[in-house]
């Protein structure tokens, strides 16, 4: 038997059959002994799960979080532009707002309304009810567009390149196995699967970052990390691709992550994803009836610091490993082709080094973790699409149901989005390179929502209408700044007539210097609007004032441990950027 072969072989084809069919005969036990102990279907249960200890929440964020995106487009980047793109990956800092500032907001309001809320619940009690229901538009459009369909495409291309099946099998294949998984299995199904991949996923990824450094420095690791950044220094005419901030004018990366700004752009999105996605936040909120707040935001908070933890892990996990696949692609001997001109060779990176690097048996138990996380992670999102259809647009006008009812609902939602995401793709596929697009996406996105959720939480004195202008004022003009790089391929073509002459400060303005200042206009807009707009009822105030008793709850809910741990999981995000700076 060939140990080295660069191809899969018998033995990692049965490992990858056997292995897959433990994790679904895993999946299936416990749900069903999920569901005897809740006695019947809980729609709650489905869509949030009940109470999970905070080390099943810490790597249920992370997984949700990896998705194909990053086994591609990550690792892509990292072969392309070296660490360029690690500011939106080194945000273990960004996750733990979300449990010490976040977590007992949303808590006070699940106190508040008797039940856990969705994003837009939120909004809602806080604005008007037409703001939430214009997040959960927005959030679903959102999904369809830049969640489903990347992860379907990017999915696509990592089967392609790492076990030889064409894009359009994987992907479709991807999307209807995810499908069937998220209708069955709910949230209870997702946060067991993350459970399962998510050491399979680490210990995999680190092999191949290990294993590759040793192949680049001819069996020593520190010679092939040496390598590596020799080689990638030399990239980019001279310019080099080992540092995370790009100040000069003449580097190539200069126009795309122009200076200082990058941290900002990146922060406003990491913001958004981080704490106030439905898709991320929906994994803190899950809890058991009855149980008292100190409890339940200790769980979310120590969640939170565990994917901290886990979030700094990423950058080693693929970036690096696509930097150490363009510096052994130097070597004609590697079996690693790529041409860093050509967006799909270098999107195959990372398959391409589980094909070329890994020893045969192991590319089968790697890609395991590959084929979960690719699952759960659209499965995440499929859930999330459930979530917000069943609890913010059905249940309000179809009251009294039965919960199995309600569950129904939820996976009807589930099939639509499938479908909505296929019909997407072709376009997509379109709209040249994939992982820029999503990013330009996120980034008309998210300062609208930073605007709204912050300034809601910690000011008392924006007013209902004040939110509402906020939301749907960022979000057209965010769609509209999409429409016009639709047509100018992201501000490179020339627009000729009177109009685009004199709007090209709209449509040129780089993406990161532009979500900047749209969320200055944002900030701006709300608060001259509330002050011709009638202030805030006493519920709306009450709902963001905690009581002496509830912050007695936020200060029992914390500990040293957790002290320590944020602090760790700063310094371990600082340290990366000082080495990379």
């Amino acid at each position: 038997m060939n140990w080295t072969s660069h191809e899969f072989i018998w033995l990692d084809w049965a490992i990858l059959a056997i292995g897959l069919i433990g994790v679904v005969a895993a999946v299936w036990y416990a749900i069903w002994k999920d569901k005897k102990a809740q006695q019947g279907e809980d729609s709650s249960a489905y869509l949030f799960g009940k109470g999970e200890p905070w080390y099943v929440i810490g790597m249920a964020i992370f997984a949700a979080n990896i998705g194909s995106e990053h086994l591609v487009g990550l690792a892509g980047t990292g072969a392309k532009d070296g660490v360029g793109m690690a500011h939106w990956e080194m945000q273990g800092w960004m996750i733990l707002i979300l449990g010490w500032l976040f977590v007992p907001f949303y808590q006070l309001m699940i106190n508040k309304m008797g039940k856990i809320i969705t994003m837009p619940d939120f909004l809602k009690m806080r604005y008007t009810q037409r703001t939430g229901s214009w997040l959960s538009i927005i959030t679903l459009v959102a999904y369809v567009l830049t969640k489903v369909s990347v992860t379907a495409f990017t999915g696509g291309i990592f089967f392609k390149y790492l076990l030889g099946i064409p894009f359009w099998y994987g992907a479709i294949g991807l999307i209807a196995i995810t499908a069937v998984f998220t209708v069955f299995g709910g949230m209870k199904g997702v946060m067991t699967l993350s459970t399962i991949q998510t050491p399979i996923l680490i210990i995999g990824s680190f092999l191949v970052l290990f294993l590759g450094l040793s192949a680049l420095g001819d069996g020593s690791i520190t010679q092939g990390w040496s390598n590596m950044m020799a080689a990638c220094n030399a990239a980019h005419d001279g310019f080099g691709t080992t540092h995370m901030f790009h100040t000069d004018p003449a580097d190539p990366m200069y126009p795309q992550f122009p200076g200082y700004v990058v941290f900002l752009g990146a922060s406003i999105i990491g913001f958004w994803y981080w704490c106030t996605d439905q898709h991320i936040v929906q994994r803190v909120l899950g809890q058991v009836p009855g149980e008292d707040n100190a409890k339940v935001m200790a769980r979310a908070r120590r969640g939170t610091i565990a994917a901290g933890f886990f979030k700094i892990l990423p950058c080693f996990m693929f970036l690096i490993p696509g930097m150490i696949a363009y510096a052994l692609s130097q070597n004609p001997d590697s079996g690693i082709v790529m041409d860093i001109t050509n967006h799909e060779s270098t999107d195959g990176a990372f398959a391409m080094m589980v094909k070329n690097i890994l020893p045969a048996g192991i590319k089968g138990i790697v890609t395991i973790g590959f084929v979960c996380a690719l699952v759960a992670s659209l499965a995440a999102f499929f859930n999330s699409c459930a979530t917000l259809f069943t609890e913010d647009f059905y249940k309000p006008m179809k009251k009294g149901m039965s919960e199995a009812h309600y569950v129904f609902v939820g996976r009807m939602a589930t099939v639509v989005v499938v479908l909505l995401g296929l019909a997407w793709m072709p376009v997509m596929m379109s709209m040249g390179n994939l992982y820029s697009y999503l990013q330009d996406i996120q980034s008309l996105i998210a300062p609208a929502m930073v605007a709204v959720f912050t300034l809601g939480i910690f000011s008392k004195k924006i007013t209902p209408k004040a939110g509402e202008w906020g939301l749907i004022g960022g979000f057209v003009i965010g769609m509209v700044r999409l429409l016009t790089n639709v047509l100018t391929d992201s501000g490179k073509a020339v627009m000729e007539g009177a109009f685009w002459e004199n709007t090209t400060w709209f449509w040129q303005t780089n993406w990161l210097i532009f979500e900047c200042w749209l969320l200055v206009f944002i900030i701006i807009l709300m608060v001259c609007v509330s002050l011709f707009t009638p202030a805030p009822t006493k519920a709306q105030v009450d709902a963001i004032t905690f009581t002496s008793e509830f912050k007695q709850s936020i200060r029992e809910s914390w500990g040293v441990w957790d002290i320590l741990g944020t602090l760790l999981v700063v310094g371990l995000c600082a340290c990366f950027y000082a080495y990379f700076w």
